[in-house]
């Protein structure tokens, strides 16, 4: 697959910011049935990504979602890859790291999200 990782993201983007606490976070994803969501500080830079098995982990510790911000949920500096990036290339360093989500990025910009099961879609298409 040699087609840019462009052509199979997901463009629409929701993001919470550092301070936002984890119900806010868990409202956001499950209300665009998200599976992850990007974390932004106050100037809108990307710190990190919570994704559901995070928020699995967290509720079994049961702490109080109300009283935990998302900068201290998220998994630090996620995955990033441009736009250009071959598709080949991303599959490879999601099964290498064993990560289910790889943000696209240029010039510091969230242009998309690539999940795997937006592979498992492409697979499904092209039969």
């Amino acid at each position: 697959m040699s087609k840019p990782i462009a052509s199979m993201m997901t463009q629409q983007i929701w993001s919470v910011g550092i301070d936002d606490t984890v119900q806010e976070v868990e409202k956001a994803m499950v209300s665009n049935s998200l599976s992850m969501v990007p974390v932004r500080d106050e100037n809108g830079a990307v710190v990190g990504v919570v994704s559901s098995a995070d928020m699995l982990r967290f509720h079994a510790e049961k702490k109080d979602p109300t009283a935990v911000p998302a900068w201290q949920l998220c998994t630090y500096k996620p995955v990033e890859v441009t736009p250009d990036t071959e598709i080949s290339a991303v599959a490879k360093m999601m099964v290498d790291r064993h990560i289910h989500h790889v943000l696209v990025v240029e010039n510091e910009d969230i242009k998309g999200i690539v999940s795997s099961l937006d592979f498992v879609r492409t697979f499904i298409a092209d039969e």
